[in-house]
């Protein structure tokens, strides 16, 4: 896949993800605030949210405390999260946290499973492992996209490759590769 760090709406903060075999558009991911570190909203090609992102309300503590806390918190609901059934508060999918200074950050996933999201800014590269302590092979990797000739340099700041295993669920990475990025 191809992950070009620009939304398609004109005024946007996001990203628009392009398959790399046929250059269709997968996903594509708009935020309607002034950056991405306040939420956003992954979408399929047709508009459909598929996973809102967002930084831990301050309902759960307050507003201080969450501004000194050395703890970043972000979760990811299904769908939209402003669309919920019976007006139930939506519980989270994912919850990632991410120590001050910390090159890394951990994510639960609602269904018991976790993974660790490590990266580099100076190589420009991000990883997503499963948790268990034996794991070396990443689900998922993301690295600045260069081009075809041999000695051809990047594309650019924004335009990423983004590869993971079989089987993987793309929307899922995806919501993981936009965490990290905001966690950053």
């Amino acid at each position: 896949m191809t992950v070009w760090r620009q939304s398609l709406l004109f005024n946007g903060n996001g990203y628009t993800v392009y398959n790399d075999f046929d250059g269709t558009l997968l996903f594509r991911v708009d935020n309607y605030a002034c950056n991405r570190k306040q939420g956003m909203f992954l979408m399929d090609s047709s508009g459909h949210v598929l996973f809102t992102i967002c930084r831990r309300s301050s309902r759960h503590r307050k507003v201080l405390l969450q501004k000194l806390s050395i703890l970043e918190r972000w979760e990811a609901f299904k769908g939209d999260k402003e669309v919920e059934p019976y007006g139930l508060p939506p519980k989270p999918f994912m919850i990632a946290t991410k120590a001050f200074s910390n090159p890394s950050c951990s994510i639960t996933v609602a269904t018991g499973d976790k993974y660790l999201i490590k990266w580099s800014c100076r190589e420009g590269w991000s990883k997503i492992l499963p948790a268990a302590a034996a794991a070396t092979l990443p689900i998922a990797q993301i690295s600045r996209k260069f081009g075809t000739a041999p000695e051809s340099s990047s594309l650019g700041k924004d335009v990423f490759t983004l590869t993971m295993q079989p089987m993987v669920d793309q929307a899922m990475v995806m919501a993981m590769v936009m965490i990290s990025d905001a966690m950053r």
